[in-house]
């Protein structure tokens, strides 16, 4: 019994460390950090996987749910028009050897809520779908997925161009010298 009771409590853990890890992700995406190459490398890379594996699921989900793949491609270019938006209101600084960036706050606020916006609702969608499910009701199950997959994508293609001119501008910066004034 003892054995049954500790796979739930890790998954109610869980469950209440989500609203703490989002604040986190807020006070982390608006505080001033060091443009590092390797991290806006790996960033580059692991998003750009994400947003190839989102968009293959995206496409066999489109077999089953209409418009799924539109809204995501959507979201991705949505998300990367954000991106430039949000690279050109990140305050930047410029010193001898360093790039020092600070991300605008209302825009990492707006994404935050996209993502607390998008769990809470496939919290909602999960309980709902497995409540009617029982009684068939299909359509319901596929109701609201294009649109929550349209707000991953936001998300995804908003930090794969921030993090692309992350890395670009910080490439720009160590070509060129600092001139001393």
């Amino acid at each position: 019994m003892p054995l049954l009771i500790l796979p739930v409590l890790f998954i109610l853990a869980l469950i209440v460390l989500i609203p703490i890890s989002i604040v986190q992700r807020y006070r982390v995406g608006t505080s001033r950090q060091r443009a590092r190459g390797w991290i806006a490398a790996l960033n580059l890379g692991g998003l750009s996987l994400s947003a190839v594996l989102f968009l293959v699921s995206a496409t066999f989900t489109n077999i089953w749910v209409p418009d799924a793949l539109r809204y995501t491609v959507a979201g991705l270019a949505t998300g990367g028009l954000l991106g430039i938006v949000g690279l050109w209101l990140t305050r930047w600084e410029r010193s001898i050897g360093a790039l020092h960036y600070t991300p605008n706050r209302p825009l990492v606020l707006a994404i935050t809520l996209v993502v607390a916006a998008r769990v809470m609702y496939g919290f909602w969608r999960g309980w709902e779908s497995w409540r009617v499910g029982v009684s068939g009701e299909s359509w319901f199950v596929a109701a609201g997925v294009a649109s929550s997959m349209a707000a991953g994508a936001i998300v995804i293609g908003y930090y794969l161009t921030y993090w692309f001119g992350v890395r670009r501008r910080l490439k720009r910066q160590l070509a060129s010298p600092v001139r001393r004034i």
